[in-house]
């Protein structure tokens, strides 16, 4: 909300340019702007409207310091470019057409899908997913599996951008079903154990899963309140897919929380890209052995990357 106040001080009247602002926290503030020109309040803010933003991102930035502190990954400067890349989004989703939008999210569902995919040997090129998301079209001589792998991949990441999903575990069952539609009877939680070829860490046993997945989700909930959602969604990944809950699509169903996370607290959402997939499992393996770090910085570096390649490029014509 924006409108004019006046104040007099010294026998001297003064017009102020208010505007009430939400910030992340949930908390209301009022920036004001001292102004001298004679002009409607919608024409001022149109002049101003930049010193607002920068005002609410500053703002915003002392509350996410004060919430979550900094530390050698999460410095001051580095928690400033991901809250200034969270208002943007934000700014850009909120200039949109509707059908900008769909165009906006149907680019990155597309690349979104292709790699995620790919990280678990999925054939389909760009051109093959594209040709399923967007013409309802089956690339030749692929697997059905993978057709389907491809379909089902954009129905939950749609669900995930709509903010359909939470962290809760009827959520999360609920979109390893979706994920698995056509694809394989087994829903819900794995029955029997599984194994990771390669990498030599005891995943949870079935009869463990519920408990520990539940665990999970309460300590998401605690840690919400002192740990940067971007930071939190990293870790969550780790101890999600050291969990592996189901007997198949538990990277995929991983990487939707991840983005849960991130869209659920107002951040734009990551892709982890097919290119990147060996420093994607060095950093998991990292974390199996109670080195966090890597996998921090991992999911840092693709949110900024994530956002400079496909929001940042229509943010700049939306100011």
């Amino acid at each position: 909300m924006v409108y004019i106040r006046t104040r007099v001080i010294s026998g001297r009247t003064y017009r102020y340019l208010s505007k009430s602002v939400r910030l992340q926290d949930g908390s209301v503030r009022s920036i004001q702007k001292l102004v001298k020109e004679e002009l409607s309040t919608d024409e001022l803010y149109g002049k101003y409207a930049d010193y607002f933003a920068n005002a609410q991102a500053r703002l915003d930035l002392e509350r996410v310091l004060s919430l979550y502190g900094t530390d050698p990954i999460y410095t001051k400067q580095q928690v400033g470019k991901v809250e200034a890349m969270r208002m943007g989004y934000k700014r850009l989703l909120s200039r949109l057409t509707p059908a900008q939008k769909r165009d906006v999210f149907d680019r990155f569902v597309a690349n979104y899908t292709y790699d995620s995919n790919a990280l678990e040997g999925n054939s389909l090129t760009l051109k093959d997913v594209s040709l399923v998301l967007f013409e309802n079209k089956a690339a030749d001589g692929k697997d059905l599996r993978e057709i389907y792998e491809t379909r089902n991949s954009r129905k939950v990441l749609d669900l995930v951008l709509e903010g359909k999903f939470r962290v809760r575990e009827k959520d999360i069952i609920r979109m390893h079903a979706l994920f698995m539609e056509d694809i394989d009877e087994r829903r819900g939680y794995k029955m029997l154990p599984n194994y990771l070829l390669g990498r030599d860490v005891p995943l949870t046993p079935p009869e463990k899963v519920r408990e520990e997945t539940q665990k999970l989700i309460s300590w998401y909930d605690v840690s919400l309140k002192r740990t940067h959602p971007l930071k939190l969604a990293a870790l969550f990944h780790g101890r999600f897919l050291r969990i592996h809950p189901f007997e198949d699509g538990n990277g995929r169903v991983g990487r939707f929380l991840s983005n849960v996370i991130l869209t659920a607290n107002d951040y734009p959402p990551i892709i982890i890209r097919r290119t990147m997939r060996a420093s994607y499992l060095k950093c998991l393996a990292d974390y199996d052995r109670g080195y966090t770090a890597n996998l921090e910085r991992f999911f840092l570096e693709k949110y900024k990357k994530t956002y400079e390649d496909f929001f940042a490029v229509y943010a700049k014509y939306m100011k």
